[in-house]
């Protein structure tokens, strides 16, 4: 490559850019076409696939939202629509007769099922990584993650470097240097979760210093949370 062939700063940016707007067309495609048989909308889909696997008494709709990214008007149109399909069911909350919660029903929870998935394009791109390949995919999807919910272009997602059972890097195994507080095991970047049931969220100020420690920087202050007290809390 000649010296004016090089690329100039940004250039790389936009070359990552544009290969991660490709793959977001692949993934928008094919949420159309894995929604259409059932006729059920992107929006839909991602609904059906957020009530999956959660606990009995489904989510408000204010958590939807927010989860999704998106306002309560289009969470409550998509809901309106599954609940049509008997896909879903509604009703007041116990605590607090204001907040409507939703849950999948016997049919939705087969079609959630199907929804969560990988689309048969990506899980062909994802075979053609091998091991140490995927790793750090993962790795680098958890970093991007992070800091579009820095950004606050995303709700903080139930991730394991978010969480107050994580001990990162404190194993000398190059293999499974993170630990696990909740099920007590080693776990490798590859064993990384981006969305846990048993996520238990810190405090912003808590995240940031986990954060440090994950990626190997100086801990802002101290070392890992030292209790439990801090789940529910959001940033």
């Amino acid at each position: 490559m000649h010296m004016d062939e090089r690329l100039v700063p940004g250039d790389l940016n936009r070359r990552i850019s544009a290969g991660l707007a490709k793959l977001a067309l692949v993934l928008r495609h094919q949420a159309w076409s894995r929604g259409r048989p059932s006729g059920l909308t992107p929006t839909q889909g991602q609904v059906l696939a957020l009530l999956d696997g959660q606990a009995r008494g489904g989510l408000s709709m204010k958590r939807i939202a927010a989860e999704l990214a998106v306002s309560q008007p289009t969470v409550s149109d998509a809901v309106a629509a599954l609940e049509r399909k008997g896909l879903v069911s509604r009703e007041r909350s116990d605590a607090d007769a204001r907040v409507v919660r939703v849950s999948l029903t016997r049919k939705g929870a087969r079609a959630a099922a199907r929804q969560v998935e990988w689309p048969d394009a990506v899980g062909r791109t994802l075979h053609a990584l091998d091991a140490t390949e995927q790793e750090s995919l993962l790795r680098i999807l958890v970093k991007m993650i992070h800091a579009l919910q820095v950004d606050g272009q995303i709700p903080v997602a139930r991730m394991c470097p978010t969480c107050n059972y994580f001990r990162p890097n404190v194993h000398a195994s190059a293999d499974k240097p993170h630990h696990c507080a909740f099920v007590d095991a080693p776990l490798a970047d590859a064993d990384l979760r981006l969305d846990c049931a048993d996520h238990e969220m810190l405090t912003p100020p808590e995240r940031r210093r986990l954060w440090s420690l994950f990626v190997g920087e100086k801990p802002l202050a101290g070392g890992f949370p030292a209790s439990s007290a801090m789940k529910g809390n959001e940033p």
